[in-house]
């Protein structure tokens, strides 16, 4: 990523590996999440993945036996690995797992507290 993108970047990636689940249309993929944030995610890429792929899918993110974050997502880009997505939408629930997660892996609460101020005026 160039420095540029980096500045322009305004929230967080956190690396955090998990399995997940894709879904569009009546078709249904596993795969495994490389990072998260509050405005997009990347995981690699299923080796069933079409070559022709929708647009807008539903992410299941399970984080442990009660938790799981929900999300609705576009395909932004596709790559010979991995797969990038911008998060469209976020339920309540989730988007609290969400926060949880980054405020835990950011280590910085005035961070965390400028993310969440972009996010609600993104």
């Amino acid at each position: 990523m160039t420095e540029a993108s980096n500045e322009r970047r305004r929230f967080s990636r956190i690396a955090f590996e998990a399995p997940v689940q894709l879904e569009a249309d009546a078709l249904k993929w596993e795969a495994h999440l490389i990072d998260i944030s509050f405005k997009g995610v990347l995981v690699q890429k299923p080796s069933d993945w079409p070559s022709s792929a929708p647009e807008h899918f539903k992410m299941s993110i399970p984080l442990d036996a009660e938790n799981t974050i929900h999300t609705t997502l576009r395909l932004v880009h596709a790559e010979a690995t991995q797969l990038g997505f911008a998060v469209e939408t976020l339920d309540l629930d989730s988007a609290t797992l969400l926060r949880r997660l980054v405020e835990l892996n950011l280590g910085d609460e005035s961070l965390l507290e400028r993310e969440m101020a972009a996010l609600v005026n993104a």
